[in-house]
């Protein structure tokens, strides 16, 4: 019986157009991340388990793809071993078998690049990487299981301008895509503050964990979360008003600083959160000179559940489309000090390109030149003019048109069908008698137009193909 072929769930087949357009959203990434001055690595599919594990928190971890040593790796287990009140001990079982995954996103990755290579790189490094991450997630709309990150970090510095130059990019790169988007912004010390005025400051992660989930689970279901984590009711009574916060950004910033001057319940202060304020006020103040175009605000509910971010936080929505966050990142103090280098500030952001994808798709948003590779086809109506026809292909190739010669000499309904199916707009049809009069007939498909050129007038075709 033949197999019936298919892919793991979560996962996608690209063809020729659908590469066509993914190359689009990375080139026009690429060349704004470059205008900025960031220069770009990249790392291995595989880490090892120990970089990994412990960096995203405890739901992260269960979502590591796991590599087995070798297709061997169970051969030389005693089972016995790993038999724990008569069940076998998965974990320990898997800690012997991997000790390799694969990676979970660009930034750990990165950081650890930065300690391994730190005597080659000039301070404040700033790098992009475009190379696909994998998690071992439910498979649903927008979320995939293998999908591709566009990141971009400056690590080395701790000046907010870096910060509003990320904000910069992501308002330059969706400005270029024709895709309206609402950029929100707050900062992990104001959750931290949360945490303190509630009077419960050792559950900062259990706090941020829950408010992550608000647009997903809504806030009766948040509440119910920081409930089973121990928090009171007069916690979270506390915290919920913060999270409806509303207002100008002004006027949110000065409601911040009184609560986290003294909150009128709890009486208590948290200089965290003040200085979450400070960091807030200067990032708006730059943002405002800046000329964004695109819609900024400070949401604080905006948790970004990864537990290396410290300072500043990023999201991106799409406004005109359905889907769930297409680009965020974050300030982080501490990552690169868990390989050995403390005291490294860095801040990143990261494009999410399958789900930028499935947003220019659902808006019709992709270029329509994208949709052949091909400019020109010479039809192959007659094999003694072929190494005529070649010859000019050649011309042509050299000043750039992308050009294909029909390898078969078959009907001309069929080849001017196969230029249909590839979009390709514009056909030569040239016989032994253009062949001998050294000319070049080129029609455009869509128009109707046809014109005829001398073999030698390459930039008059150049003009009429474009």
């Amino acid at each position: 019986m033949v197999q019936k072929p298919s892919i793991p769930k979560g996962t996608r087949d690209f063809g020729p157009l659908d590469m066509a357009q993914r190359n689009y959203i990375f080139d026009t990434i690429r060349s704004v991340y470059k205008a900025y001055g960031y220069e770009q690595i990249e790392t291995p599919s595989m880490e090892n388990l120990s970089t990994l594990l412990g960096k995203y928190g405890d739901e992260g971890d269960k979502l590591l793809f796991r590599i087995l040593n070798s297709g061997e790796a169970f051969s030389k287990l005693n089972p016995e071993e790993y038999v724990e009140n008569g069940a076998i001990d998965s974990s320990a079982v898997t800690k012997k078998v991997c000790e390799k995954g694969l990676r979970y996103d660009l930034t750990v990755p990165f950081a650890r690049f930065v300690v391994q290579h730190q005597n080659e790189i000039a301070f404040p490094f700033r790098r992009y990487q475009i190379q696909p991450v994998w998690r071992a997630d439910r498979p649903q709309k927008g979320r995939y299981r293998e999908f591709y990150q566009c990141d971009a970090d400056v690590i080395g510095s701790r000046s907010q301008i870096n910060e509003l130059e990320l904000v910069q990019i992501v308002d330059t790169v969706f400005t270029k895509f024709g895709i309206n988007v609402a950029i929100k912004i707050n900062n992990r010390k104001l959750l931290t503050g949360f945490a303190e005025i509630a009077g419960f400051p050792d559950k900062v992660v259990d706090i941020t964990v829950a408010i992550d989930k608000l647009d997903k689970i809504g806030i009766d279901a948040v509440k119910d979360e920081m409930r089973e984590k121990g928090l009171t009711d007069q916690a979270i009574a506390v915290i919920e008003p913060i999270l409806g916060l509303s207002g100008t950004t002004a006027e949110k910033i000065a409601q911040m600083r009184s609560l986290m001057g003294g909150h009128s319940v709890s009486g208590l202060v948290s200089e965290t959160g003040l200085k979450g304020v400070d960091e807030l006020e200067e990032l708006f103040g730059f943002i405002e000179v800046a000329g964004i175009r695109q819609q900024v605000e400070i949401d604080l509910s905006l948790a970004r559940g990864l537990n290396y971010y410290t300072g500043a936080i990023f999201e991106v929505k799409a406004l005109d489309f359905q889907i769930g966050s297409i680009c965020g990142g974050g300030r982080y103090d501490n990552l690169t000090g868990i390989f050995g280098l403390p005291d490294m500030s860095g801040v990143g952001i990261s494009f999410g390109a399958d789900r930028i994808y499935d947003v220019l798709k659902g808006l019709d948003k992709f270029p329509k030149s994208l949709e052949s590779s091909t400019q020109l086809l010479f039809a192959n109506m007659d094999s003694t003019v072929l190494p005529y026809i070649i010859s000019v292909a050649g011309q042509l190739r050299e000043a750039g048109v992308p050009c294909e010669v029909f390898p078969d000499s078959v009907k001309l309904k069929k080849q001017f069908d196969y230029a249909d199916k590839k979009s390709i707009p514009f056909i030569s049809i040239v016989g032994s008698d253009e062949k001998n009069a050294n000319v070049v007939n080129i029609k455009n498909l869509y128009s109707g137009e046809q014109k005829q050129f001398e073999r030698g007038d390459v930039q008059s075709m150049l003009d009429f193909l474009k």
